[in-house]
């Protein structure tokens, strides 16, 4: 089925549309055009909605907004949000009255006719993503990137042909009610993540395995042999499963060994690169260079392996270097949303930086990280709603010696920022890394990573 067969069978009914974000927009405006009943429902209120939003009222689209914004739902297909649960009451309630529940991203996953490579996990998934599709483009395919990495995919549905390669990142709120069928599936990593959403980790856990629970044996699954969740995973495949692994050989997929990356082929490897032509630091991304390799399997070859590995730069708010101003570094790491990205982002560093976290609160542990924090950080400057979980997990820490680690909070992100830049001196490196999303205080990490740009911009 089109995209304009799609609107043609729906013709007739009400539409609604949970939230009024970057994923949902391009749809509500092709609804518009195509003349559809639309009601959008958003949780902020009037005077925080964008002039793009408010000016779409004078082309029919009624809007339900505040707090009550999902009282009286209803309509006859409800795309929601990919950030609220699909068993939030309002949506059960609807469901059961015959509504259509979807998303933009299922119904372009119904539609898409291109070979399709999903990606899912816990960190590291947008890189992952973008390197996969950069792998693809060296090797001549025509590519579209998109999905969580903040790129609607729905508006390209009619130009993507079936040779073209569509490479899709998907978070758990996406896949939680998704019937996908990838040709290729990813799952980078696990740990516990959005567990102000998902009622436990088990519901966190079954929304990623959505990702590859309709695929067919001649699809692939790519796994990480050094996470713990991997066998089950393996286990409820219907697909063939490959791996790649920072720490041992695979007999199926690509692995790193004395420095050294190989793709292996039924227990066969075949040498790649050294790991040290990977232009991004860190070992994190070397697994997800990995992970891409694996996915990509034998459609790119080494040289083109090659080539992307030394010049990909990596995605903005991800490990980014923003300034190099009086000797100190100033790095901008706001994708860092959980606590098991922060730890990963310090591993990369060779002399401890002055580190700026915390943010919305999506009630996670932070023991873990209080050790890395303890042992890796020169100096803590914390803000948001976590601030004091993340101070008192790093002075319950064995690591902790108040002498060495100074700690202070701000509930104020610029001057929680600004305390950082004040107290670094030439040869350190600031490091906002909030192991939090960011809700508390901006729409998005994008927001609060731009907003330290600026901060640090403005330095003088």
């Amino acid at each position: 089925m089109t995209l304009p067969e799609y609107f043609d069978h729906i013709r007739g009914r009400r539409v609604a549309v949970v939230g009024g974000g970057i994923s949902n927009m391009p749809l509500v405006e092709m609804l518009l055009r195509e003349g559809f009943d639309i009601t959008l429902h958003d949780k902020k209120p009037r005077d925080e909605l964008t002039d793009e939003v408010l000016k779409l009222e004078s082309s029919g689209l009624k809007l339900k907004l505040g707090p009550g914004y999902l009282d009286g739902l209803e309509g006859d297909i409800i795309f929601r949000t990919p950030g609220l649960h699909p068993m939030t009451r309002e949506l059960a309630r609807a469901r059961d009255n015959g509504c259509v529940i979807t998303s933009e991203m299922e119904l372009f996953l119904e539609l898409c006719r291109g070979r399709l490579l999903c990606v899912t996990g816990s960190d590291g998934k947008t890189t992952t993503s973008n390197i996969i599709a950069e792998l693809l483009k060296r090797a001549g395919f025509n590519v579209f990137l998109g999905g969580n990495t903040g790129r609607p995919l729905l508006a390209d549905t009619d130009k993507i042909r079936q040779e073209d390669y569509v490479v899709a990142e998907l978070s758990s709120f996406q896949l939680h009610s998704m019937r996908c069928r990838p040709d290729v599936s990813v799952i980078t990593n696990i740990s516990p993540n959005h567990l102000d959403v998902h009622p436990s980790f088990s519901d966190y856990l079954e929304a990623k395995s959505m990702i590859f629970k309709n695929q067919k044996p001649c699809d692939l699954l790519v796994l990480n042999a050094d996470d713990a969740h991997s066998p089950g995973f393996a286990a409820a495949a219907p697909s063939e499963v490959f791996y790649f692994s920072g720490k041992m050989p695979v007999e199926n997929g690509v692995f790193l060994s004395g420095g050294k990356i190989y793709r292996s082929t039924d227990g066969s490897p075949e040498f790649l690169m050294d790991s040290s032509e990977i232009l991004l630091p860190g070992m994190h991304n070397r697994e997800n260079f990995m992970a891409a390799l694996t996915a990509v399997g034998g459609a790119v070859d080494a040289r083109a392996c090659r080539f992307v590995a030394a010049s990909f730069k990596g995605v903005e708010h991800r490990l980014e270097t923003v300034r190099k101003h009086k000797g100190i570094t100033y790095i901008n790491d706001s994708i860092a949303t959980s606590p098991a990205r922060t730890a990963a982002g310090l591993k990369i560093f060779k002399t401890k930086p002055v580190l700026i976290a915390g943010g919305y609160d999506k009630n996670l542990p932070f023991d873990e990280l209080g050790d890395e924090i303890a042992l890796k950080v020169k100096a803590l400057f914390l803000t948001g709603d976590t601030a004091l979980k993340i101070k008192s997990a790093v002075e319950r820490s064995r690591y902790y010696s108040p002498s060495e680690l100074p700690v202070a909070t701000d509930g104020d992100f610029t001057a929680a920022v600004s305390a950082a830049c004040r107290f670094a001196t030439a040869g350190d490196t600031v490091l906002l890394s909030p192991a939090c999303a960011s809700f508390d205080m901006f729409e998005n990490f994008e927001k609060r990573g731009e907003a330290f740009k600026r901060i640090i911009a403005g330095l003088e």
